[in-house]
């Protein structure tokens, strides 16, 4: 008994440890978006873990709210990225995944198309540079250059063969045995589809989809070299947090990652029940 005590307990202390590594990063940063310019700018002896004197200065300041004299007037706030964020990442969401849906079931039940997987992931066998200078100078023919849906509509490629193949791995582990009892029926495939599978995979879209959102929140390439000013994202935004009386404000941007982990945050509650079961979806069938 006491060598299966130690080892559990052992585990447990390793669990434990791992978790705390994980953690600090984000209680630093949560602590350096409640501090006031001179504590987020001490250094040595004079840096501390939790702010002295907590204040919500920093968030005031990216919204364009700030009275603070030491540092100077952002030329824009943070709400246009916020929502340039949330327009681009939700709807290329949406569209990678009723595209990598679509194509994941047809391939998955019917067959067709055997090179079409490996086709998909050579979108990205590529180095983004070489891919995202010609899609530049396509989007600025189409004048989609610094537009919320042209960011939607590349995030929607690129993400596109993450959906498919997550999603084809789905139905592959799904029991064909229901669809097959609906067609003799007489349900149609598209009725099939729609009444039977998509129910039935609830779970696991539920999980490629927030994947595929946090890819598309989390980017940081495409946004820089496709978006100028009107629709910057926020993490093109944050990167532009300096003042040459203060140099990068930490503050700032910690108090803009704080509110940018929010979304993610938000849609793993929501969905969570649905989490664990799509992850681990078919990891039982033999």
């Amino acid at each position: 008994m006491t060598r299966p005590l130690t080892f559990a307990a052992f585990r447990y202390i390793v669990i434990l440890l791992a978790t705390a590594i994980t953690l600090i990063p984000i209680l630093w940063m949560a602590s350096m978006a409640f501090k006031p310019i001179p504590e987020w700018q001490a250094t040595g002896a004079n840096l501390t873990w939790f702010p002295r004197n907590p204040t919500l200065d920093n968030f005031r300041f990216i919204f364009g709210t700030s009275t603070s004299d030491l540092i100077v007037a952002l030329d824009r706030t943070a709400l246009k990225p916020i929502l340039s964020s949330l327009l681009s990442a939700s709807v290329g969401t949406l569209i990678a995944m009723v595209a990598g849906t679509s194509a994941a079931y047809g391939l998955s039940r019917f067959g067709s198309g055997a090179n079409l997987p490996l086709a998909l992931i050579q979108l990205r066998l590529f180095p983004p540079m070489a891919v995202m200078i010609p899609v530049m100078m396509m989007w600025a023919f189409l004048n989609f250059m610094d537009t919320w849906w042209g960011l939607a509509l590349i995030y929607g490629i690129v993400t596109l063969p993450f959906a498919f193949w997550l999603m084809k791995t789905f139905f592959d582990d799904m029991p064909r045995e229901i669809e097959e009892a609906a067609l003799v029926e007489g349900c149609s495939r598209a009725r099939v589809f729609w009444r039977i599978t998509l129910p039935m995979m609830r779970a696991p879209l539920a999980s490629a989809a927030l994947f595929v959102f946090i890819l598309n929140w989390s980017d940081y390439l495409i946004a820089l070299l496709l978006t100028t000013r009107d629709w910057v994202t926020i993490p093109v935004y944050m990167a532009s947090l300096s003042s040459s009386m203060t140099g990068q404000l930490y503050g700032a941007k910690a108090a803009l990652g704080l509110i940018a982990a929010v979304p993610p945050v938000v849609l793993g509650v929501l969905i969570q029940r649905h989490l664990v079961r799509g992850l681990t979806f078919g990891a039982l069938k033999q």
